[in-house]
């Protein structure tokens, strides 16, 4: 009896139930906030003869009420409203134990995982030394992928006319997810997509989540430049501020784009909004052959590795990212064409495009790392192993017995319902495909 309730505990920790359940809670919060301001609204300005009606539907709404438990429609509504509590009640305590465990100001968080060697922590003795060769080191091996201990798992792959995309994720054991992606625009050159990741002055007009923006240093020996970001979160999070580095390197007609998290003393933290200081979002952008199969070098190949602590549990991040990601990229898209249209008909540049054209040529000393870009993100032969093929992903083969426990558990409790069927079909899908 101990190994089943062990293993029916083991089924309900894996990650794909806890996003199937996420998933619920996300669906079914807002429906019942809107049933409920509805009721409060509808009932407030109801007319008199009203009450004559509801005297009359009474006994059949209390017979309604109490049908035989077979029917499962208290208990399917009692059960929703007790997830959507446990929810909120999850929530609330999670954020009360970030306030009690946050160290006080001036005093840096430590960080663990993959990224725990790359967090800025003030280490420089310049802000004009806040990017370094070794961020672009950094790059360069998260896009070359070659490490046997990180595996990358399929995320996305979507196509239109004129724009390819791909996405993976690792997943490591301590530390924030991180996300590589492989984008080709048709007709478009490096040098202007280059100029449109810079350019925060017309981001504004095509990122709805940017807020607010500004400058606050620049270096124009080295290209680097200081900014502050201000991003809009849904309503159940608030805004996030970056203080974000960003330089520009060069190596055989590829940019390496390098943005990351940087501390700046002359700006201190404030409770709101909460400031982000994991951040690394970076890129390698290069001209490639179109998918015409012209012989024409006439398109742009962006590869992106991201990642950040934005405060939000893993799973709830994960579920926000595959739900919000197509349609961050359909706004990529349609900003780079509007962009493309802009800089045919205006010839002055912002400040920020002019500081994009300022780059650092990749010296000779660091040909001991491969910049060739052989090794593709697109290379999923390789690097982008299924983590249920790979035995140190640490998921091993599924225990139908448990599946089987756990079908006829939901079963019983949501009984023969269309909601736990369907509840039941997503479960078993997203098991079977991670």
């Amino acid at each position: 009896m101990e190994e089943m309730y062990a293993g029916l505990a083991d089924f309900l920790k894996r990650p794909e139930v806890l996003e199937t359940l996420i998933d619920i809670v996300l669906c079914t919060v807002p429906i019942w906030v809107a049933v409920m301001i509805g009721l409060v609204i509808g009932w407030s300005w109801r007319p008199r003869w009203t009450g004559l009606v509801f005297l009359g539907l009474r006994s059949r709404i209390r017979f309604l009420w109490t049908v035989p438990p077979g029917l499962g429609a208290r208990r399917l509504w009692l059960a929703f409203t007790a997830l959507s509590a446990f929810s909120v009640c999850r929530k609330l305590w999670s954020s009360f134990k970030v306030k009690v465990q946050e160290p006080p100001a001036g005093e840096e968080r430590p960080v663990e995982g993959d990224a725990a060697g790359f967090l800025s922590t003030g280490a420089f003795d310049t802000q004009k030394d806040a990017v370094t060769d070794k961020d672009l080191e950094h790059l360069i091996h998260l896009l070359d992928g070659r490490d046997e201990d990180m595996v990358w798992q399929n995320q996305m792959e979507r196509t239109t006319s004129n724009m390819s995309y791909q996405a993976w994720r690792h997943e490591p054991e301590t530390g924030p997810i991180v996300y590589r992606s492989r984008t080709i625009f048709e007709d478009a050159t490096p040098e202007l997509v280059r100029d449109f990741f810079w350019d925060d002055d017309f981001r504004l007009k095509w990122d709805s989540m940017l807020a607010y923006f500004k400058m606050l240093e620049e270096f124009p020996e080295s290209g680097t430049t200081i900014v502050h970001w201000v991003k809009k979160f849904p309503f159940f999070c608030s805004d996030r501020e970056y203080i974000i580095g960003r330089r520009i390197w060069e190596y055989k007609k590829a940019y390496y784009c390098v943005t990351k998290g940087v501390p700046y003393p002359s700006l201190p933290k404030n409770e709101k909004p909460r400031r982000v200081e994991l951040y690394f979002s970076s890129w390698r952008i290069k001209a490639v052959e179109s998918r015409k199969q012209d012989g024409q070098i006439s398109a742009c190949e962006v590869t992106l590795v991201h990642y950040e602590d934005m405060g939000i549990p893993k799973d709830v991040a994960k579920v926000g990212v595959r739900h919000g990601m197509w349609g961050a990229v359909k706004k990529l898209q349609s900003g780079m064409r509007a962009y493309q249209l802009m800089r045919k008909t205006e010839t002055s540049l912002s400040r920020h495009a002019i500081a994009a054209q300022i780059i650092t040529k990749v010296p000779s000393i660091v040909n001991i790392i491969d910049l060739s870009g052989e090794s593709e993100a697109s290379g999923g032969d390789e690097s982008s192993k299924s983590q249920s093929d790979d035995p140190k992903s640490g998921v091993h083969g599924i225990d139908w017995k448990w599946i089987a426990i756990g079908g006829v558990a939901i079963v019983c409790g949501l009984h023969t319902g269309l909601i736990g069927k369907a509840l039941l079909i997503g479960t078993a899908r997203r098991i079977a495909r991670n």
